[in-house]
């Protein structure tokens, strides 16, 4: 049986100082006036990266996730456990199942015996359909478990692609030249971290218990590419490759250890179709690039002395 929540009082993210769980933290302590005092705790291995965001040592709560002994009491107090566990590569010897499926168990098991009320998962667009590619099969194995929970309200968002995830065709921008598969007519609507933040905070009220989201512009890859030269004011250097090398590379990445190929895998597979979810928010990746571009001319301006 469920347990119904209005208004949370103590939140935990897991993953804390990842990508999204970042975001979370920063928009948090920015909603700080919103929310009663200490109203969440941060989860992370080490202290150091949250205490540079701003959060007090009193919200700070010390875990390794893979190790369930270290969970225990670390959902003390709280209505709502958002995790933002999984990895993208591979280190420590750990793989998906270690981390993106038992480690999130781990949490999960401890947050049902600490009476948690909601556990959010972030998961991966699409991943239900995609189970032959090995990150997705474990965020799935985990989310299904988490949904068939009967001791809290379970809720998994499947986020579409983040801004950060396609910083890889700026920087194939700023060497001069970008390599697209096919005419490079794939669309997607990425996301950027802090509206998929505000997204999971709204869906503790939700009543879903599954949710897709996506950014708020669909771009084709070609789209994509063209806007990261534009941001460098250069002019597009384009170079087509036939989708039949898409597949064979996927063919050999599937082959391989995950530990070598499992982002290749999953980027391969992605470049197959059309990914685009429910649109949301208000950042755009055309800023995102501008942005990019502006920091790194920054970098290169000599200083003063």
């Amino acid at each position: 049986m469920t347990k119904s929540i209005t208004k949370p009082k103590r939140i935990l993210i897991a993953g804390a100082t990842g990508y999204l769980g970042r975001h979370l933290v920063s928009l948090l302590l920015q909603k700080n006036e919103q929310y009663e005092e200490q109203n969440f705790f941060a989860l992370a291995r080490s202290a150091n990266k949250l205490s540079a965001l701003g959060a007090k040592p009193e919200q700070i709560r010390i875990a390794q996730v893979t190790q369930a002994d270290t969970l225990i009491g670390s959902c003390d107090d709280c209505d709502v456990v958002i995790s933002c566990l999984g990895i993208t590569r591979q280190r420590d010897g750990l793989n998906y199942m270690d981390v993106d499926y038992q480690a999130n168990l781990n949490l999960l098991l401890e947050a049902e015996r600490a009476g948690v009320k909601k556990f959010i998962y972030i998961s991966a667009f699409n991943a239900p359909a995609l189970q032959h590619v090995r990150l997705l099969k474990a965020k799935e194995r985990f989310a299904q478990r988490l949904l068939s929970s009967q001791v809290l309200s379970p809720c998994v968002i499947r986020p579409n692609g983040f801004f950060s995830d396609l910083e890889e065709i700026y920087h194939m921008a700023q060497r001069g030249s970008a390599y697209l598969f096919g005419k490079g007519h794939v669309r997607i609507n990425p996301i950027h971290g802090a509206d998929l933040a505000q997204f999971v905070l709204e869906a503790i009220s939700r009543p879903e218990t599954e949710l897709n989201v996506g950014g708020p512009d669909v771009l084709s890859v070609k789209d994509i590419t063209e806007l990261a030269f534009s941001a460098l004011n250069k002019t597009p250097n384009l170079t087509y490759l036939p989708d039949a090398l898409r597949q064979f590379a996927l063919a050999i990445a599937r082959r391989l250890p995950e530990s070598w190929t499992g982002p290749a895998e999953f980027f391969l597979t992605a470049m197959a179709q059309d990914n685009i979810a429910p649109r949301y928010g208000e950042h755009h990746l055309d800023d995102y690039y501008q942005q990019l571009a502006k920091g790194s001319q920054s970098s290169k301006q000599p200083t003063s002395s």
